[in-house]
């Protein structure tokens, strides 16, 4: 069950549902104090726990049992406010407020206490029912951090659980707590106090409203969200307690005596000051409790130092992935071949058709165990060590070292994230926009993630500069050459990506960006989050488009009509467009046919120049470069092709292949191109809607037509 704008889940017309147990318990917290990983322990349930701000940027809801009662336990997103700022921070905030919960546990990062009371304060000041956890109890305590447990209780008056929820510490205490709380047990919450003069009209508006929402909400809570006047809360209060308070002329009278502008400055004011003297009187801390992260950050953050490190950690993590995907690539193409094999012979042992023999082992299997073969390996080596920066906490400084240079092309910081993912599959990258606040800046990172080469194609453009780009270097000066060409590749994919986000974009929104402290990793967890919650994910929606696109490519290959087969006559039909973008028939034929299934881009390339029924076989790179230049290629369609491209087709052109050790593969990808059918489906899974969907696939597709155009022009020109 999930939480939306326009409903909160169990709450819906102030009605419980009978599927929520005994009590409704929400977990509430500010973005990486640790909510996830207390919902993990005490429900079961396995939700991500990344150490970045934004991670659960959706809700879960889990069971637990304690003394023979059921509490359903909801995880709403993290917020540092309920002046929500984002659709995330609103489901979060009327969860919080309508939700009919018995009880809320405000979770608390023990390392901060001063700023995570921002919202605990906010909370209570709607509400008695709660529970605060003092999270991260462990790490506070190496850092040197003394709490007065009891102190900061009698300030806040609900009960403080201290926890190390990692370790499963303080959770039983915390159940507990909550059983009080949902059985009734009465809790004094000191009020905050305002200016006289706002006091004085907080008072007036309690009265007139405790006459006709008793019992429901705090009138006093209400009285002060009617004089923030946000629209968009007080339409939800006004729906949750059935009262129309805008009716009322002695509520307008009052609420226009004050300056919406100024109260509100205010009320932050004294929760901010409050916040700062409960820590001054509970928190005592060493002045270096964080000298660790603070020396960590003068070199991770450093305008001096920050980009290096951070260009130099993303091509180390390129490289393994490249290197590293060959040989796992090898054995599983292998081992498909050899299935394969042993599945045709059992086919032909119970005399099935030869058509059905080659469309199911030719056409469908094949192309099935080609998408397998070449996307697992990268994406289950990037993945993990994607995810490892992750729990580490080093990725909020990648955002806070790109942050300048997104904001000057108009776009969020946090696309800095989402496109670094993109590198390893643009899926994951457009999933990943989820933490980024605005709407229109999401969705501009949902448009423009494409732009950026995601981590299978790699070794095709290395083939590809190696085949065509370097000349005839040889050894050190080869690789040297080729890195050169490949950074600047990247670099130009980046600068597009800006280019588009600064088109699309007006003025960028403001947010909040939060370093959270370095944490030791869990290396197991690690890999299996990374496997199955981003590597499979992708797989399994590649997989899906895969099986049929197989199927259409061997029909059109061994159709014949007048002893012509469909794929050369549609080559033939194509080719006119193909020249006119610098490139031939074959190759427009390989990127539309190759959209579900585009790592048989190449193969359905060749199929095409030799006229065969099967994908065909090469062994090297020579001998590959000779084909492709006996059929008019080009520097002049090289160009082209990496301007106008699809993700890569597998790592060799071979009817069950190996890659070559090298990383050499086939043909090119890239810059701009035709967006995956993988990241397309990705896109409406995201958006549901099939207009930016079709906006995803267009933006870089005429990116790409129109750099095809400028090349082909400067080409003819410059002869």
């Amino acid at each position: 069950m999930g939480l939306t704008n326009s409903s909160t889940g169990f709450f819906v017309a102030g009605e419980r549902s009978e599927k929520c147990g005994d009590y409704i318990v929400a977990l509430a917290g500010n973005p990486n104090v640790g909510k996830s990983t207390v919902f993990n322990a005490l429900t079961g349930l396995k939700q991500h726990t990344g150490n970045w701000p934004g991670k659960t940027v959706g809700n879960a809801v889990g069971k637990y049992l304690y003394k023979g009662k059921e509490y359903s336990l909801v995880d709403v997103p993290g917020t540092y406010s309920l002046l929500a700022n984002s659709a995330e921070e609103e489901i979060a905030r009327d969860f919080l407020c309508f939700g009919d919960c018995d009880c809320r546990i405000i979770t608390v990062d023990a390392t901060c206490l001063e700023r995570n009371l921002n919202l605990v304060l906010q909370i209570l000041e709607f509400t008695d029912r709660a529970v605060v956890l003092l999270n991260l109890m462990d790490e506070a305590k190496k850092k040197g951090i003394h709490i007065d447990i009891d102190e900061l209780s009698l300030q806040l008056g609900v009960p403080v659980i201290p926890a190390a929820a990692r370790s499963g510490k303080g959770l039983d205490k915390l159940k507990d707590a909550v059983r009080c709380v949902c059985e009734g047990k009465k809790c004094y919450v000191p009020c905050m106090l305002y200016g006289k003069e706002t006091e004085e009209t907080v008072r007036a508006l309690s009265d007139i409203v405790a006459e006709t929402a008793t019992g429901l909400l705090s009138p006093r809570w209400i009285a002060l969200k009617l004089l923030e006047r946000n629209e968009t809360l007080n339409a939800r209060i006004c729906e949750y307690t059935k009262t129309d308070f805008s009716a009322d002329e002695r509520i307008k009278r009052l609420v226009s005596q004050t300056n919406g502008e100024e109260f509100l400055e205010e009320e932050v004011g004294t929760v901010v000051a409050r916040a700062e003297q409960i820590a001054a009187l509970c928190l005592h801390s060493p002045p270096n409790a964080d000298r660790r992260d603070r020396r960590a950050d003068r070199i991770l953050t450093s305008p001096l130092t920050g980009i290096p490190v951070m260009l130099a950690l993303f091509a180390l993590i390129l490289w393994i992935t490249v290197v590293g995907a060959n040989y796992p690539s090898e054995l599983l193409f292998r081992g498909f071949a050899f299935l394969g094999e042993k599945f045709r012979g059992l086919l032909q042992a119970i005399s099935a058709p030869p058509a059905v023999v080659g469309c199911v082992t030719d056409g469908i299997y094949l192309t099935l165990t080609w998408v397998v073969s070449v996307m697992l390996p990268p994406m289950a080596i990037f993945f993990p060590m994607f995810t490892l920066l992750e729990d580490v906490g080093y990725l909020p400084r990648i955002a806070f070292n790109l942050d300048g240079l997104f904001r000057r092309a108009g776009a969020h910081g946090k696309q800095s994230l989402t496109m670094c993912m993109g590198f390893g599959c643009n899926a994951c990258g457009i999933t990943g926009c989820r933490i980024i606040d605005s709407p229109r800046e999401r969705a501009i990172a949902l448009l423009t993630n494409n732009l950026v080469p995601c981590n299978g194609r790699f070794p095709t453009l290395i083939a590809l500069i190696s085949m065509f780009l370097v000349g005839s270097a040889v050894g050190g000066a080869k690789s040297f050459l080729c890195a050169a060409v490949l950074l600047g590749i990247i670099v130009l994919s980046v600068l597009s990506t800006l280019g588009a986000s600064k088109f699309l974009s007006s003025k960028p929104s403001s947010f909040t960006l939060e370093l959270p402290p370095y944490r030791v990793p869990k290396i197991g967890s690690v890999i299996v989050r990374s496997v199955l919650d981003r590597t499979l994910f992708v797989l399994g929606r590649a997989v899906v488009v895969a099986v049929p696109a197989g199927l259409l490519i061997w029909l059109l290959a061994n159709i014949h009509v007048s002893d012509t087969t469909l794929l050369a006559s549609l080559t033939a039909v194509l080719d006119p467009l193909g020249k006119a973008l610098g490139l031939d028939g074959a190759i427009i034929l390989g990127l539309v046919l190759g959209f579900p299934a585009n790592e048989i881009v190449l193969p359905i390339i060749l199929m095409c120049y030799m006229n065969s029924g099967a994908l065909v076989q090469y062994e090297s790179l020579d001998a590959l470069r000779s084909l492709l230049i006996s059929n008019g290629w080009t520097m002049c369609t090289v160009l082209c092709l990496l301007a106008l491209s699809q993700r890569p087709p597998a790592q060799r052109p071979v009817r069950f292949p190996a890659p070559h050790p090298t990383g050499s593969a086939s043909p090119p990808a890239f810059l701009f191109r035709f967006p995956c059918a993988t990241s397309c489906l990705t896109v409406y899974k995201e958006t549901k809607s099939v207009k930016m969907t079709a906006a995803a696939f267009a933006l870089p597709t005429v990116m790409g037509i129109i750099a095809c155009i400028l090349i082909k022009t400067l080409f003819v020109i410059f002869g």
